[in-house]
């Protein structure tokens, strides 16, 4: 397989050498530039042509949407917004951003946004059964899970959200509990992000089983599900939640 191509854009030197020492423990992402404003992203991207870039949003030329908005949309690659703050995040998936990481960017968070990099990969698209001449993916109706001799196939829709423990997660549906040796990235990769989102690095849910929303007296959101559990988020999760929530900033 090839591998994914990188660039990485910030002009904060530390922060730049950070996120490209945590990209080296990734064997099929290759780093073909490091770039400390948005004037030698632009040139990188033309002459590079990467797969991916890690945009830092805040440079002192230009921003990240300013990089983007100087080449021509079929030019454009992957983009991971990385910045210190969370109010860029609406528009930073109106412009289709994988993900959107803040900084201090953690190995686990990065580790999230590389594997939802390589779904999108085009080597991992094509690859994909099911996808026809569309070219887009589609996800199971029902995930396979063993139960003693059996093998039980449970609807997705019947899935109000997913909890990590070591390396199993657990399927809860709405009194019963299921049990599935998986980890929480790779349960993530098969479920339709449309549909279900990562609020906690232990955490997903099912979107249209969202009642209400509270925020707690720490800061987190409290997701109210229609099966009545309470799900809490983490802080760093809260960008992509507001947007696929809708969720507008001061919520």
């Amino acid at each position: 397989m090839l591998p994914i191509r990188a660039l990485v854009a910030d002009d904060e030197p530390l922060a730049r050498a950070r996120l490209m020492r945590l990209l080296g423990q990734f064997p099929d992402i290759e780093v073909v530039a490091d770039c400390a404003n948005g004037g030698e992203a632009i040139a990188a991207m033309r002459e590079q042509k990467p797969d991916i870039a890690f945009l830092d949003i805040q440079m002192p030329d230009m921003d990240g949407f300013d990089v983007l908005d100087s080449l021509p949309a079929a030019h454009h690659p992957q983009v991971v917004f990385v910045t210190a703050h969370s109010e860029h995040a609406v528009r930073a998936f109106e412009a289709r951003a994988v993900d959107y990481l803040l900084k201090p960017v953690s190995g686990e968070r990065l580790r999230q946004a590389v594997e939802r990099v390589r779904q999108r990969a085009p080597q991992n698209q094509a690859a994909l059964p099911g996808d026809g001449e569309s070219g887009l993916r589609s996800y199971p109706a029902r995930i396979a899970v063993p139960v003693g001799l059996r093998i039980q196939l449970v609807p997705v829709d019947e899935i109000d959200f997913v909890s990590a423990h070591a390396n199993y997660v657990e399927l809860h549906l709405g009194a019963r509990t299921l049990v599935l040796r998986a980890t929480m990235t790779q349960l993530e990769a098969r479920l339709d992000p449309t549909r279900f989102l990562r609020v906690h690095r232990s955490r997903m849910v099912r979107l249209d089983g969202i009642v209400d929303v509270e925020t707690s007296a720490s800061g987190q959101f409290l997701l109210r599900l229609k099966s009545g559990t309470r799900v809490a988020s983490g802080r760093s999760y809260h960008p992509r939640l507001r947007v696929a929530l809708g969720l507008v900033a001061g919520e």
